[in-house]
C-alpha cells in the first residue's frame, strides 16, 4: 500500500483489507501488508503548485522500496494520485491496481451508463480520471464550478483531518441530488476520504465508494496470487 494521502483514508484501507482477508479466510487470518506513508503535507504542497513530476518521482521511490521489500502488487491509497500512475508503474515490475478500474467494473456491474464524479478538484476537472472512466463507456458527469468549490473544500479542510460534520453531510447531499436531476444514474465516490462522511443512507441515487471497491479487488487479487502454484 503506499498511503498516507491522507492518513485518514489509509487507515480505512487497512482495516478494510483485514477485514475481508477475515472474512474469506476465516478465524485469525488476516492481511499480509507492507505500507508506505508519505507525508501528505509535502505531497499536497506538489499538487497545489503543479509539480505533478516531482510528486510523482517521490511515489515511484516509495513504490520501487515495496516492490523490493517483497510486494507483488501496488495499491494506491488516493484517487487524485493517481494521475502519476503510469508514472509509478513504469518504475516498478509488479502490477499498480488502478482505483478507477474498480470504480468502472462496479458501475457497469449494476447496469448504468451515466454517473456523477465528486472528488478533489484535480480529479473532477482534470481527464486522467474521467477518461480513464470513460474508457469503459461510461458518461461522466461533475457539478458546476460552485459545487465543486464545496466538494474540493470540505474534503482538505475537514475529511483530510478527521473532522465529519453533518452540515457538509448535507452539502454532498444536495450535490448529489442535483446531480441526479440532471441524468446522474449513480455516483462515483471518487476521493478515499469522501467514504468518511457519505454512506448510500445519504444519496437518492447508488453509490460507488472507491476505497472500498479498491480494496476488494485488491484483496481478490492478491488470494489468487497466493492460491496459485508457483512454476516448477
Amino acid at each position: 500500500m503506499l498511503g498516507g494521502m491522507s492518513w485518514e483514508s489509509t487507515a480505512q484501507y487497512y482495516r478494510l483489507a483485514n477485514e475481508l482477508v477475515r472474512d474469506r479466510l476465516g478465524g485469525l487470518h488476516s492481511a499480509r501488508i507492507l505500507l508506505s506513508s508519505l507525508d501528505f503535507a509535502d505531497i499536497e504542497s506538489l499538487q497545489v503548485h503543479g509539480e505533478w513530476e516531482e510528486a510523482g518521482r517521490r511515489l515511484a521511490q516509495s513504490a520501487r522500496e515495496l516492490e523490493a521489500g517483497g510486494a507483488e502488487m501496488l495499491v494506491l491509497c488516493t484517487n487524485t494520485m493517481h494521475k502519476v500512475a503510469e508514472q509509478i508503474q513504469a518504475a516498478v515490475t509488479i502490477p499498480l491496481l488502478h482505483i478507477a478500474d474498480a470504480a468502472a467494473r462496479a458501475v457497469i456491474a449494476a447496469g448504468l451508463t451515466t454517473v456523477a464524479l465528486l472528488g478533489t478538484n484535480f480529479t473532477m476537472e482534470q481527464d486522467f480520471y474521467r477518461e480513464r472512466l470513460a474508457r469503459s463507456g461510461l458518461t461522466i458527469l461533475t457539478p458546476p464550478p460552485v459545487d465543486r468549490a464545496a466538494v474540493h473544500r470540505i474534503i482538505y479542510d475537514e475529511l483530510c483531518l478527521g473532522i465529519v460534520q453533518d452540515r457538509s453531510r448535507q452539502i454532498y447531499h444536495d450535490i448529489i441530488t442535483r446531480l441526479s436531476q440532471v441524468g446522474a444514474e449513480g455516483v462515483i465516490l471518487g476521493c478515499t476520504e469522501i467514504e468518511m462522511l457519505i454512506s448510500q443512507n445519504d444519496s437518492p441515487i447508488p453509490v460507488f465508494p472507491t476505497t472500498r471497491l479498491h480494496v476488494d479487488a485488491a484483496v481478490s487479487l492478491s488470494l489468487d496470487i497466493e492460491s496459485t502454484p508457483s512454476s516448477p
